[in-house]
């Protein structure tokens, strides 16, 4: 830039998690997925029908990895 004189820094703020307890949180994260998805396979038609979503749409998404994270969490 014309006249620039420095720069900036800009600092990333440190996360004060131990690898161990990123590691747990991760695993956490994926046994919720596993059950969260395996809730999905025992809804009732009626209910998917209230909801708007077809059997197809969750099977689809029940049989996804366990690691697979929709939000990446």
């Amino acid at each position: 830039m014309k006249g620039q004189k420095g720069f900036v820094w800009i600092a990333r703020p440190v996360s004060q998690k131990s690898w161990a307890q990123t590691v747990m949180a991760v695993i956490a994260r994926w046994y919720q997925l596993s059950r969260q998805r395996a809730r999905l396979r025992r809804i009732s038609d009626a209910t998917l029908k209230d909801l708007g979503l077809s059997r197809a749409d969750i099977e689809s998404e029940s049989h996804r990895a366990f690691w697979d994270d929709p939000f990446n969490k």
